[in-house]
């Protein structure tokens, strides 16, 4: 039997290609190793948002080819699409699979053992079909990532993905059901609808679109939660918000793409909306659901940011509170707008308000934490833990917070209620069954 190894760089929606391919080895008979043994076939799904995550995409190919010199290595997705021409001067890689080739792994590897080399890499800007991946279990026990969207036609100023992911492209909902029954039959209660551009989804459908396929996912039996990747805040309209407050199984947790608060900074940055109309976003959530979990990203440092404009941002998050915010500091990216602007801003200076951020994310995560106390809320249990000789088990509620319950039943893959009680540590909550 021959045996493969596959590691995964980037988002979950590469997490869930990884899978998908996986799962296509499996079926053709092979063995998954860890990355680290010796394989036949070392598959790396790439990245290659930013600059680093090209050079981590590398340092796997060439890790991948020095374990095994004999083995085939495989270099597949959003960097090959990004540097076909430079992996191909690669010595440590032999094929390369573009984006929207992944579901044709087998064929290409059976078609390689026959002496025929197919680079499988198309010209991804002008194809509109979506590749039809799926998965019928994942690395998460409890919780399911399912794709249902690929492409984006947003073209912010720092951002490749346009050009190694193409155009706008979404799953007809019917597939996507299909899969989700499958998933619930396995056992799992949740499901993360994530995309590329997940507010894109259904603009290339006649008839389809994001709140239309929540509420055909919400019909299945054995899914208990629903949640969504990162959303733009311009589809937050009234009907959405009050649509997805009418469904009892949507979990009120938005992650809202900001970067920045400040105007000046998304005009650059080429993003579509405003700061207000941001804070309006948030406000009409906040009318919506009691107490939603809001989170979100911000770029510090992206080139021409003074410090005026930092303050601005710094200033527009303490006003709006949010649960979390995933702070990064802006990378240069070859290939976008934003690598050939002026004023880039110096590295102590990005790092520096990048702690600014930390600190100031680490309070408000704390306050929304603590504002549940003495509330009672549904956890679904996913693994244990032990801390100072106690044995706790450990879940999200559906606002995402993490919580620790103690039980000397198993309660994995179930959802119980509990009351808050108290901060544990960082970021987790102990409540009380």
């Amino acid at each position: 039997m021959k045996k493969a190894a596959l590691h995964n760089l980037g988002c979950k929606v590469h997490a869930y290609e990884t899978e998908a391919m996986q799962q296509m080895l499996e079926e053709a008979g092979y063995e998954i190793v860890p990355f680290e043994e010796k394989a036949d076939v070392y598959i790396v799904n790439t990245c290659t948002v930013t600059n680093i995550a090209d050079r981590k995409s590398r340092q796997m190919l060439h890790r991948a080819k020095k374990q095994n010199p004999e083995a085939l290595v495989v270099a597949a997705g959003c960097y090959v699409q990004a540097a076909e021409a430079e992996l191909k001067e690669d010595s440590a890689v032999d094929l390369l699979i573009g984006n929207n080739r992944k579901k044709d792994l087998i064929s290409i590897l059976e078609a390689y053992e026959s002496g025929v080399q197919e680079d499988a890499v198309i010209d991804i800007n002008h194809t509109k079909e979506y590749e039809p991946l799926s998965v019928t279990q994942t690395g998460e026990h409890t919780r399911a990532y399912v794709k249902v969207q690929d492409g984006c036609n947003q073209f912010c100023s720092y951002c490749i993905i346009p050009y190694a992911r193409g155009r706008v492209r979404s799953r007809a909902a019917a597939e996507v059901c299909e899969e989700i029954r499958t998933l619930a039959r396995a056992g799992y209660q949740e499901v993360v609808l994530t995309g590329i551009h997940l507010s894109s989804y259904g603009l290339d459908l006649e008839g389809e679109d994001l709140l239309s396929l929540i509420r055909a996912v919400h019909d299945i039996e054995g899914i208990r939660r629903i949640r969504l990747g990162s959303l733009e805040p311009r589809i937050v309209t009234e009907e959405f918000a009050e649509g997805l407050a009418g469904m009892e199984k949507f979990c009120p947790h938005f992650h809202l793409s900001l970067q920045s608060g400040c105007d000046a900074t998304l005009r650059r940055m080429n993003r579509r909306y405003t700061a207000e109309e941001y804070e309006q976003t948030c406000e009409l959530l906040r009318r919506a659901f009691d107490r939603p979990a809001l989170t979100t990203d911000v770029i510090v440092g992206f080139p021409g940011e003074t410090e005026e404009e930092f303050e601005e941002t710094l200033a527009f998050l303490k006003r709006i509170r949010l649960f979390e915010t995933h702070i990064f500091k802006y990378s240069r990216r070859k290939g976008t707008r934003a690598a050939v602007m002026e004023n880039q801003v110096p590295e102590p200076v990005k790092t520096e308000r990048s702690q600014l951020l930390l600190e100031l994310d680490r309070e408000n995560s704390k306050n929304y934490i603590l504002d549940q106390k003495g509330r009672n809320v549904e956890i679904l249990i996913e693994e244990k833990m032990t801390r100072n000789g106690v044995e706790y088990q450990v879940g999200h509620t559906r606002e995402y917070i993490r919580a620790a319950v103690i039980s000397e039943k198993d309660l994995t893959n179930q959802i119980v209620s509990a009351r808050i009680e108290k901060m544990l540590e960082d970021r987790l909550c102990l409540a009380e069954l």
